[in-house]
């Protein structure tokens, strides 16, 4: 395990490397609100056994890659995209495997369309399809839960703690038992680490910054698989069906019973369908 900050104009990108260089790269881009430790250090080790060069790391705004004060939103999800990009410079990388998580599966989609010679394959995990209206929104128990997130004082460790720790368990797995106190331990190190911890809520304001002209999922011309899981309260399983549809040729890995996250007791199944479909180039 290796660490490199990547500079991209005044923006520094902490990154984070497992496997041996020399192996096909496979970029990891999590999602809003989360650092690369979101991306579990032995879920990482084991995508590098299967014989990548792994790589995760802190989107603008969380861990230690740049901040801005919150509510001073200063960038675009196609500046994410573009961040991507510039790790994959960093490494003197010409083209890699890109998996995205939620928000991360939308900035994945933008890195595909906008430069699909860097990308050789996609795998978009519990996210939704650029370009496609009218797919069911968040439960109606998650949307009550994430609307309390506006009267939280972002800055007051205890009341952040307690909504993180209610919302890790509202988008857990239905069929794997959840672990609290794992749970506490992975936000906590997530807030410890942080520059700013608050200003990860500037993810809430992010829009695409595509002019005039949107990008679609159906304009995806890399190879794909999506990955969902079936009681996911943020993207329900339509958006991940959706966008499977979308696109000639892709795949469907559902996950029976699985949240918004990443569970350990599907580790399995999701590394094993990353590297099936990391392995057809």
């Amino acid at each position: 395990m290796a660490d490199l900050t990547i500079r991209r104009g005044e923006v520094e990108l902490a990154t984070e490397t497992f496997g041996e260089p020399s192996n096909p790269a496979l970029l990891l881009i999590m999602g809003a609100m989360a650092s690369m430790l979101w991306w579990p250090e032995q879920f990482c080790e084991n995508l590098a056994a299967q014989g990548r060069f792994v790589i995760r790391y802190d989107n603008r705004d969380t861990g230690l890659s740049t901040i801005y004060p919150p509510g001073e939103l200063r960038y675009t999800l196609s500046d994410m995209a573009e961040d991507a990009v510039a790790i994959l410079d960093g490494y003197g990388i010409e083209t890699a495997d890109i998996v995205g998580i939620s928000m991360g599966g939308f900035i994945a989609q933008r890195v595909a369309l906008a430069h699909p010679d860097r990308v050789r394959t996609l795998t978009v995990m519990s996210s939704s399809p650029l370009g496609i209206d009218g797919l069911p929104p968040f439960t109606q128990a998650y949307g009550e839960h994430a609307a309390t997130g506006e009267s939280i004082d972002w800055t007051a460790r205890a009341d952040v703690l307690d909504f993180m720790l209610r919302d890790v368990s509202m988008i857990a797995s239905t069929i794997h038992p959840h672990d609290t106190a794992a749970a506490r331990l992975s936000i906590e190190r997530d807030m410890d680490r942080a520059r700013s911890f608050a200003s990860a809520t500037n993810h809430f304001m992010l829009e695409g910054g595509d002019g005039d002209k949107r990008p679609a999922a159906a304009d995806l011309r890399v190879p794909l698989l999506v990955i969902h899981g079936t009681a996911d309260p943020i993207f329900p399983i339509a958006h991940g069906e959706a966008l499977a549809n979308a696109v000639s040729g892709a795949t469907l890995q559902r996950i029976e019973g699985g949240g918004h996250e990443l569970h350990r007791n599907d580790w399995p199944q999701i590394t094993a369908a990353i590297a099936a479909h990391a392995g057809i180039s």
